[in-house]
């Protein structure tokens, strides 16, 4: 878990922070990035970690999400000891509060907890910076997912 004196982090609990996740992530990809609602929620996310970011009054500001294992070993060619980082979202309201970065942090911390040794993700072209500040290195070509550039990077932990 994290902490600053704006909000914490923590790992997702029950029906109503999936809830809080799934309401940061329509509001960012569906309706601010027009991502596909029917693409945006996926099998996945039954057995994913979910981490959430909240306010001390219990506004939900961020969310992202932890695969492991099997669910992450199609993402990162077949290595199941590499997690798979997804669904990075903070609302517009909370940008530059550094909400981001301490999803990031918790979600690697999630990857730690569970043996992994690398986290990869794949970040939208205009966050590459984002990402390569918290310690990733992009690798392979550029891809479009979801109609918007994409590119894969790891991080070792």
């Amino acid at each position: 878990m994290s902490t600053s004196a704006a909000y914490v982090v923590r790992i997702a609990d029950g029906p109503a922070d999936m809830e809080a996740c799934f309401a940061v992530r329509k509001q960012v990809f569906v309706v601010e990035q027009r991502v596909p609602a029917d693409i945006e929620y996926d099998a996945y996310d039954a057995g994913a970690v979910h981490v959430l970011a909240v306010t001390g009054d219990g506004l939900p500001l961020g969310t992202g999400r932890l695969l492991y294992g099997a669910a992450a070993a199609g993402k990162t060619g077949g290595d199941e000891s590499v997690g798979s980082l997804g669904r990075l979202a903070v609302r517009r309201e909370a940008r530059g509060l550094g909400v981001g970065a301490a999803l990031v942090r918790a979600i690697e911390g999630a990857a730690r907890e569970r043996g992994l040794r690398a986290v990869d993700l794949h970040a939208q072209t205009h966050a590459l910076g984002f990402y390569e500040r918290l310690g990733y290195a992009g690798y392979g070509p550029e891809f479009p997912d979801a109609g918007i550039p994409h590119q894969a990077m790891r991080r070792g932990l």
